[in-house]
């Protein structure tokens, strides 16, 4: 995570997680907080930039093509990452993904159309009600 987060033309892992975790929170999902961290870190060493209002939709949307699939530790020391404690808790983290990257897509999609009052509140049900408002 530091790594990526302090690369030359990278940065903003943490604060990506940082959204990430949020979500994971104030929605109940029953993921793990450091898989959620190491996709961060795995996916903003592939960007040259981050803007979250779509990197937060195209990394949900990474997460739920892959269907939260464990991962190799980048590190070498603790061997595979596994996104959720139980098959069950899998299926319920997958159900919320779901939810999620529907909601983070709407967002998107109205800050391309220039529609801010729109994001906020697909915005604020991404976060569950917890998003700051529009205003």
């Amino acid at each position: 995570m530091n790594r990526s987060n302090t690369e030359p033309g990278q940065g903003n892992a943490k604060a990506l997680a940082r959204l990430l975790k949020a979500w994971k929170y104030y929605r109940e999902v029953p993921i793990s907080s450091f898989y959620l961290e190491m996709r961060a870190a795995e996916y903003t060493r592939e960007q040259s930039s981050v803007f979250y209002w779509m990197d937060i939709y195209f990394l949900l949307a990474d997460l739920q093509v892959g269907s939260l699939a464990a991962m190799n530790d980048p590190t070498g020391t603790t061997g595979r990452i596994q996104p959720c404690s139980s098959s069950a808790n899998k299926i319920v983290a997958l159900s919320k993904l779901d939810t999620a990257v529907k909601r983070a897509k709407k967002a998107y999609d109205a800050v391309k159309e220039n529609d801010l009052e729109v994001a906020f509140e697909y915005w604020d049900k991404l976060f569950g009600d917890m998003f700051p408002a529009y205003d």
